[in-house]
């Protein structure tokens, strides 16, 4: 059997990854095949792990967009490629088994949801639960969208501020939904091409470079954290959809003003908050592929059952809970705010919510015990 030498496996890989992959330059040079064959090696299940993904990209880009070889060649080639892609799923297979993220929300994560409970009516196999942690402590909660790239909502405990933003956090990705590894904190997006390993399942930061048009909208805003390991945790792009920039800059973030001076006056007790989007099929495009969804829409709810009694008549009835939404576009995209059965039904007819969905367990409603 063929030994495998795995670091110069992975270099010549990275290598054709590096550059554009053009077999018409390459004709006279075995270097694309012996890639190839080194990558078909070095896919079985016990070496997987160790494999740059971006090989992948090499074998499709490479035999979807280059002309046909010479017929010796090209039979070499596809042969080759054949294996290597069958060699591919298999690996996949074993790697998917060995993914960490959740398939419920973890004990120590509940806190952030109110009476413990996730809203319901939200269920497709593309979605993924992430205990967001950092700093070795859980942070909040995200329903991640693997298909899209995006959160879906983004759950979290609000806690009094003064609204200041953190400074100097670098963007992180979150390894729960990479295959190549085995934390469980959100990590800084590493140099060079390492990102290839996990892009297949989350946003990275090159879908954002040329995306003139969006800004980076955290669900769990930093300004509604206080602490400051819990606005750093918010700098993950799994708690980040693309927002258009008049959007993000005026409505929703004068919006999320309004909502952390109301928390911070009048809630007495936890507030728990819901923040999430409805996609429109429009996708961020990165070489030539749909990578990220942006949302036609975006809301949000919270949940405050211990209020002061005494607020003024224009807040408290916005209390133990009220809603808001608006349209992420760069005209008509005020917010209006709405009760949140208001809201569920709004959601039920523009979003992939079944007819049980629920934001908060009855709706905040607290039972009589729970009453002040």
């Amino acid at each position: 059997m063929t030994q495998i030498r795995e670091p110069s496996c992975r270099v010549l890989i990275s290598t054709y990854c590096s550059s554009p992959c053009s077999l018409r330059d390459r004709e006279e040079s075995d270097s694309h095949t012996d890639a190839l064959e080194c990558l078909s090696l070095s896919l079985s299940p016990a070496h997987f792990s160790s494999v740059h993904s971006c090989g992948l990209v090499l074998l499709l880009h490479c035999s979807l967009s280059s002309p046909v070889l010479s017929s010796a060649r090209s039979v070499s080639f596809f042969m080759t490629w054949s294996r290597a892609w069958a060699l591919l799923l298999a690996g996949v297979a074993v790697e998917v088994a060995r993914a960490s993220v959740e398939s419920e929300f973890s004990a120590d994560c509940r806190p952030f949801l109110y009476m413990g409970t996730p809203p319901l009516g939200l269920e497709a196999r593309s979605l993924r639960r992430i205990c967001q942690r950092y700093g070795g402590q859980p942070r909040y909660l995200t329903l991640y969208d693997t298909a899209d790239h995006v959160p879906i909502y983004s759950a979290y405990t609000f806690k009094r501020s003064d609204g200041g933003k953190q400074a100097d956090i670098p963007w992180m990705y979150e390894p729960q939904l990479a295959t190549l590894s085995d934390s469980r904190e959100m990590q800084p997006f590493p140099h060079g091409y390492l990102h290839h390993n996990f892009e297949d399942s989350q946003a990275v930061l090159e879908d954002y470079d040329n995306a003139f048009k969006y800004e980076r909208g955290q669900l769990n805003p930093d300004e509604h954290q206080a602490d400051p390991s819990d606005k750093a945790a918010t700098y993950t792009l799994t708690n980040v959809v693309p927002q258009v920039r008049e959007f993000k800059i005026g409505p929703w973030t004068k919006q999320n003003h309004v909502i952390r001076r109301r928390l911070n006056n009048y809630c007495r007790g936890t507030a728990y908050v819901v923040t999430g989007i409805t996609t429109a099929g429009h996708m961020i495009r990165h070489h030539n592929i749909d990578r990220v969804a942006v949302p036609a829409y975006m809301w949000s709810a919270y949940c405050c059952i211990r209020y002061d009694r005494n607020a003024p008549f224009e807040e408290r009835y916005k209390f133990p809970a009220y809603a808001y939404y608006g349209l992420n576009d760069k005209e008509n995209n005020q917010v209006l705010e709405i009760s949140i059965k208001k809201l569920e039904e709004f959601l039920k007819g523009s979003t992939f919510v079944d007819k049980n969905f629920q934001i908060f367990v009855d709706d905040c409603v607290p039972p009589p015990s729970a009453l002040p």
